[in-house]
């Protein structure tokens, strides 16, 4: 069974596709891995030379480094800084990986985000605008919705019209005025 309002299909569909974008941010909010405390570089250095740091694992200038006693941390290291000869000198494990590189898909996709949500703006306008003027499309304002009378419809006479005596005596003196 179809609806016949398209203007609710439409509500409903948003409505939906909200509700559908809503869920998976917090599946993909809940599932990610729980952020590592924030320590500042020096405060790391000093963990290093007590000991307390097991392994790193180094991401450009990101450091995230689990303790000996459980739990992990991040730092930033500035640029020049000699930290890995401190790691080795302290025997801690390190293992390197590249950054993060941005998706392709993603940065695509919010690029394209806007302009598509303009083009979906201009259609709902246009589709709104359509509805008020009564059909025809935006360039409908030409058509006449006058009907075209036709032989098999009938022709109307005077005699057909109400009041035709009083019409006639008007028009016969404005006949004899311009006469005159």
């Amino acid at each position: 069974m179809s609806n016949p309002n398209p203007a609710s299909n439409f509500r409903n569909i948003a409505a939906a596709a909200a509700v559908a974008a809503m869920l998976a941010l917090f599946y993909f909010q809940s599932a990610a891995p729980p952020q590592a405390d924030q320590l500042p570089y020096s405060a790391f250095v000093s963990e290093v030379e007590r000991g307390e740091i097991r392994s790193v694992t180094i991401q450009g200038q990101e450091v995230v480094a689990e303790r000996s006693t459980g739990g992990r941390v991040t730092t930033y290291v500035p640029q020049g800084a000699d930290l890995v000869a401190q790691l080795q000198q302290k025997g801690v494990v390190i293992k390197a990986e590249p950054p993060p590189q941005p998706s392709l898909l993603g940065g695509l996709l919010l690029s394209l985000l806007p302009f598509a949500l303009m083009i979906g703006i201009v259609i709902w306008m246009s589709r709104r605008a359509m509805g008020q003027q009564g059909g025809g499309g935006l360039m409908g304002f030409g058509k006449s919705k006058a009907k075209l009378l036709t032989e098999a419809h009938g022709r109307v006479t005077f005699e057909d019209v109400a009041g035709i005596d009083e019409a006639k005596e008007d028009l016969q003196e404005v006949v004899e005025f311009l006469r005159d």
